[in-house]
């Protein structure tokens, strides 16, 4: 809702007494996150806006008076980096959850989409999000694709296509900024996307994974300001005594105690850390909540429930410049949330633009979808697979032996070298290993599938499929049998994507993305269902080990940005060497004792090849 001058005036003038409020909250315990302070007041609300904090009982004349009987009046929560397509929700279903659990703004990175769908990606989601009662702040995506001549995305990001985004009103600020190689090194595509950054006078998202000493220090210089990547507690304190502003995120639950504890030792909060959802799936987002449930988790670990607060309040509108958000004071958005206790935050009341849009967990109307936007569908571009397209070949050899580098672990990839039989054309799988198998679903070149020998996921009892999988969203499959990977594979084909489980010849689990290949048509109740189902029975297929070998895992595998080994549609890559590399480090033909040499008529013993 716009404040007019004509509103902001009679705010002025409710103020004074001269008006009565549209709306006013009384019997309030205002958390006030200027001072720290629980203070007892009333607040009077005119249209969209704050017109008055005052003392309680100080005034009575308004339109409508809600008492909230000595509850907690919280500013609306913020998200300062969240990408929505990991809800697999479009914005309005997805805004039904998070304004429920008193989440009033977010800023988001549609660079899932943009890796799809290039720049009309970002105009879906601006156009989707348009109007919604969820403040959506979009980021130009960097990182289109994450690593670019490691991999291929459904388009290519530079400085032109930066300029344009970032000349859009709706756009904040250039995403974050994942290829911090290219940063490092002055890639000039690197250089024109922090240049068309800094020329906008827009914000600049980091993602300074593993960066530390000079290079964090180099990586600043270049203009970037934030960073959600946090590996440790030592890994936060360095940031944020580096000048990174902390977007603490709750999608790595298992750093929170220790980043809890070092904070506790500074002299002082800084306004520079704020919390992010980043990627939550919509069985947790339904079922725990998304910056609600970090904030619990904080609290949980000892962080003061107004600290907490603060860093997605006010610390989070200094971050996102949004001045209006973040403060429960006269001039400021009437987006608020109620609590009823700050042991454990459960949003009672969620009031937007002044406005009660919640109660007890429920919204008290559904959010209306813009039927005019067209939302992006039939983006695999795919024919259907057979099950011999799974199949591991070494060149031309039918029979022998090679020595092969391969991906081992889940989430901090290493390289490993394992030796393997080759018959009939085929690598056989070692005991203990599985395969992955990436193939390019954009449309824009027309390699050959990409497939590796992984190590540390156990053997794969069946296949997952998945069309998500960060950031390039190519079709990636994970297993070890090529009957049950080229069943689960085409099921998503069939689809137009989303994730399959495929055992004993038969789709044991499949939720339906055919918005972009990420995204559901679904009620949000009926997806956080079959989602659950899906993580449930993937159960059948791996062994989990948290917290790095977990099913969340199987989106990030091909993150190609990371240091190691990864698996793209180009092929086999190294992270921190930039290249791509032969996974065959020798092999030997050996064939039938039976087969001549073709030349000389004598018993071949063998060919070697390196």
């Amino acid at each position: 809702m716009t404040v007019t001058p004509a509103i902001r005036r009679r705010a002025v003038q409710a103020a004074r007494g001269e008006l009565p409020f549209d709306l006013l909250l009384t019997e309030t315990r205002v958390v006030d996150m200027a001072t720290g302070e629980i203070r007892h007041a009333d607040v009077g609300i005119v249209g969209a806006l704050i017109a008055s904090v005052h003392p309680r009982g100080a005034r009575s004349d308004a339109r409508e008076t809600h008492a909230l009987n000595g509850a907690y009046l919280s500013p609306g929560l913020m998200d300062t980096h969240v990408h929505l397509e990991s809800s697999h929700l479009p914005p309005a279903r997805y805004a039904e959850i998070v304004l429920a659990q008193g989440t009033t703004a977010v800023f988001w990175d549609p660079h899932e989409l943009a890796n799809v769908l290039g720049v009309p990606g970002v105009r879906y989601a601006i156009d989707a999000s348009r109007n919604l009662p969820l403040q959506v702040m979009v980021a130009a995506p960097s990182s289109v694709p994450s690593t670019p001549g490691l991999e291929m995305s459904g388009a290519d990001f530079a400085g032109e296509e930066m300029s344009t985004l970032l000349a859009w009103p709706e756009v904040r600020g250039v995403a974050e900024v994942m290829d911090m190689h290219g940063v490092l090194h002055g890639s000039d595509r690197m250089l024109e996307i922090l240049q068309a950054g800094l020329e906008s006078g827009k914000l600049i998202e980091g993602h300074a994974r593993g960066l530390s000493g000079a290079d964090l220090q180099a990586y600043l210089a270049a203009g970037v300001t934030s960073d959600h990547e946090l590996t440790s507690a030592q890994d936060a304190l360095e940031k944020l005594r580096a000048g990174l502003t902390l977007e603490i995120r709750g999608s790595h639950p298992y750093l929170l105690p220790d980043i809890v504890a070092a904070l506790k030792t500074l002299p002082h909060l800084s306004s520079q850390i704020t919390v992010c959802t980043d990627d939550v799936p919509p069985d947790i987002l339904l079922e725990k909540g998304g910056i609600v449930a970090l904030l619990n988790l904080l609290i949980e670990h000892g962080l003061p429930a107004t600290d907490a607060l603060r860093f997605a309040t006010l610390n989070a509108s200094l971050r996102l410049q949004r001045p209006d958000l973040g403060l429960i004071a006269a001039g400021r958005r009437a987006d608020l949330v109620v609590f009823d206790s700050l042991e454990k935050l459960r949003a009672r009341r969620v009031y937007v633009a002044g406005k009660m849009i919640a109660d007890n967990g429920a919204l008290l109307a559904p959010v209306a979808d813009d039927g005019a936007v067209q939302a992006p569908r039939n983006t695999l571009q795919l024919p259907p697979l057979r099950d011999d397209d799974f199949a591991m070949r070494i060149g031309a050899i039918r029979h022998g032996t090679a020595r092969l580098r391969h991906i081992r672990g889940a989430r901090f990839t290493q390289w490993g070298e394992v030796d393997v039989e080759i018959r009939d054309g085929k690598v056989q799988v070692p005991d203990g290993f599985s395969l992955i198998w990436v193939q390019h679903r954009h449309g824009r070149h027309a390699a050959e599938p990409q497939i590796a020998l992984l190590e540390g996921w156990g053997e794969l009892r069946g296949a997952i499929a998945t069309s998500y999988s960060h950031d390039a969203h190519n079709l990636v499959v994970l297993g070890r049998d090529a009957r049950q990977m080229a069943l689960a594979a085409n099921q998503l084909i069939a689809s137009s994507g989303g994730m399959a489980l495929a055992q004993h010849g038969r789709i044991t689990a499949h939720v339906a993305m055919p918005i972009a290949g990420m995204l559901s048509d679904l009620p949000a109740p009926e997806l956080a269902r079959q989602f659950r189902e899906l993580r449930e029975r993937s159960g059948d297929i791996a062994d989990w080990e948290p917290p790095y070998r977990v099913f969340k895992a199987i989106e990030g595998t091909c993150l190609a940005c990371n240091a190691g080994p990864h698996l793209t549609d180009l092929g086999l890559t190294d992270g921190s060497t930039r290249r791509i590399v032969d996974p065959v480090i020798h092999c030997r033909e050996t064939p039938a004792d039976t087969q001549h040499n073709k030349t000389t008529g004598e018993p071949d013993n063998g060919r070697q090849y390196r």
